[in-house]
């Protein structure tokens, strides 16, 4: 079994990637909207760490913190705020927090942080480190690609790229979104590269499968498997 990691934050699309992101980690994944939803799950479901937004429509979450820990709940906890105060981040860990990572976030500094608190608060499971999609893996580790069980040979900046659709499955990213994380800058002009790249990896996946990467014109791509 995963560790098991509650997210509550009351913003759909920020629970959706993140619930995403991290199953596709190997993570099981609970969530809640709100303080009191999150302190029902806690109670049934006795997550190993608990993703926290600061600000929820019934209260603080620092607040919250404090009454799981009042209750006995010793599991780690990891504040998400847009704030970025040193006084925020020093009340935020005297209520009872692990960690802070403030909006918006990386994803893989994120999950460097929830396993870091996962070994702090001695979670007994690590989570998969292989990513899966369809007949692909990928695993974290040893940086190692197969399809249908065929090792894929892919450079540095090409396994960057798949990882990132991978963490991403079926969702539409744009290209300037794939230039930020994968080369970390922001020129559309630059924006040629992303389709290269794309077109690499593609040719090397598609000669042992069906084709994975659908190209939306004018926009991105997106990881998708058996569907136009």
């Amino acid at each position: 079994m995963s560790a098991r990691i509650l997210v509550v934050d009351d913003q759909p699309n920020i629970v959706d990637m993140l619930s995403t992101v991290l199953s596709f980690h190997g993570f099981a994944v609970d969530t809640a909207g709100t303080g009191a939803q999150a302190m029902a799950r806690a109670g049934d479901q006795r997550p190993d760490l608990v993703l926290l937004d600061v600000m929820l429509p019934d209260g603080d979450g620092r607040d919250l913190c404090r009454r799981l820990r009042d209750d006995g709940y010793d599991f780690g906890v990891i504040f998400l705020t847009a704030r970025d105060a040193r006084e925020d981040l020093i009340a935020g860990l005297a209520y009872g927090g692990d960690d802070w990572i403030t909006k918006p976030f990386d994803v893989d500094v994120l999950l460097a942080r929830v396993r870091a608190v996962l070994r702090r608060t001695g979670s007994p499971v690590e989570p998969d480190r292989v990513l899966r999609y369809a007949d692909l893996e990928f695993d974290q580790d040893t940086l190692a690609v197969r399809r249908s069980g065929h090792p894929v040979q892919l450079s540095p900046t090409e396994l960057k790229l798949l990882r990132y659709f991978l963490e991403n499955p079926n969702r539409v990213l744009s290209r300037a979104e794939i230039l930020r994380a994968v080369w970390e800058y922001d020129l559309e002009a630059a924006s040629n590269v992303v389709d290269t790249y794309v077109g690499y990896v593609r040719r090397k996946l598609d000669r042992l499968g069906p084709p994975l990467f659908v190209t939306h014109r004018g926009f991105g791509y997106a990881l998708r498997a058996g569907r136009p």
